[in-house]
């Protein structure tokens, strides 16, 4: 699995968040390692672009992508992709000149599956963004891209240094702020 990496990428598995990060043009993705039958599974999805143009393929085996979540414990579907870092987005910035913004914001959550499944959500209910406490937020968990089902490439995520700085800032810009606990 000699496989050379630049610092900011990691790996994503599965086909929602290979197919979505593929489909998302602020993403860029380095290489994907796909079976036979998933790189047909691509030209299903999306017949009319070639998802697939510019991008470095390598076929593999369902076996030889065991290797890239065998310690996850996670079903990569034939998709595994290698990705760079989206652009980080500053909460103030965002927030300028917008009118009626939903964020959801992480104080506590830490688990992979957890956060992803929150992050599925929040794209189904259509929430503008999701402010996470960077040091606790696992940025490059194949598990979590995983659980998101690639609603990852569908929402702004904030990482912010301390979450309770950041919401008495958004009371300053007379944003509501509704919380409880699980």
């Amino acid at each position: 699995n000699n496989v050379k990496m630049s610092k900011s990428s990691y790996f994503i598995v599965g086909k929602h968040p290979v197919i979505e990060a593929l489909k998302n043009n602020q993403r860029k993705v380095i290489k994907v390692f796909l079976t036979e039958e998933s790189k047909k599974a691509i030209h299903r999805e999306s017949p009319n672009n070639n998802l697939l143009k510019n991008i470095k393929i390598f076929y593999k085996t369902k076996k030889e992508l065991d290797n890239y979540c065998r310690n996850e414990n996670i079903l990569h579907q034939g998709f595994v992709a290698e990705v760079d870092r989206l652009e980080s987005v500053e909460l103030k910035e965002f927030i300028k000149d917008k009118q009626k913004i939903n964020f959801v914001c992480l104080a506590g959550a830490t688990d992979p599956r957890n956060i992803g499944s929150i992050i599925r959500s929040a794209v189904a209910f259509n929430i503008d963004g999701i402010i996470v406490k960077e040091r606790s937020f696992p940025s490059k968990s194949k598990l979590l891209y995983k659980s998101a089902s690639g609603g990852a490439e569908h929402i702004k995520i904030f990482k912010v240094a301390n979450v309770n700085t950041s919401l008495k800032y958004l009371k300053t810009k007379e944003f509501w702020v509704s919380a409880f606990d699980i």
